[in-house]
């Protein structure tokens, strides 16, 4: 399906959005990096006018995001351009996510047909990182809007932390639930 085909090209960029990250290639970044943003966008859309919503879909989307974006700020932290701290706050949210989809899935009968549905949290959070990427190759490139990089980290920081919150909280309900079924 051309949903799938979408994110397996957003996994694809990765590889040459971090080369050109660590050659400090910036526009070139920019430009891979907005693409990516392009398919993921397409890839929703598509999915739901055409009604190609899929388990495998539901999925696959959601890990070449992690993909994408994870290696993009362990770059950015390579290049010093992101601090260790945030990069830690987004890994520590995204073992989160991972850990609670894996139990779950792999402790549900029924999980077979579920579909994995983002939090609005996780929707304004996916995009405000994103966003940080932008910014942080926007100073690089010296377009003069650096100088607000501690307030950025600290607005992504908090929606990182109560995203990861709120998958916790989830996976909790969840996991009880499948409990109070057995």
């Amino acid at each position: 399906m051309l949903p799938n085909a979408l994110s397996i090209i957003r996994i694809i960029l990765t590889v040459p959005i971090v080369i050109a990250l660590l050659k400090e290639q910036y526009l070139l970044t920019m430009l891979l990096f907005l693409v990516a943003g392009i398919t993921d966008a397409l890839d929703g859309w598509i999915a739901k006018q055409f009604y190609m919503q899929s388990r495998l879909g539901s999925i696959i989307d959601p890990v070449a995001d992690k993909i994408l974006l994870t290696c993009t700020f362990i770059t950015l932290y390579w290049v010093e351009v992101l601090p260790l701290w945030l990069l830690m706050i987004i890994f520590v949210r995204d073992v989160i996510i991972i850990a609670g989809a894996l139990g779950y899935f792999l402790g549900e009968e029924s999980a077979d047909t579920d579909l994995l549905e983002p939090s609005l949290i996780s929707k304004v959070n996916t995009v405000l990182q994103i966003t940080l990427v932008l910014y942080l190759l926007l100073i690089e490139l010296y377009i003069g809007i650096d100088g607000m990089q501690e307030i950025v980290f600290v607005i992504v920081a908090t929606s990182t932390a109560l995203s990861g919150a709120d998958y916790g909280l989830l996976w909790v309900k969840k996991f009880i639930l499948q409990e109070t079924k057995k």
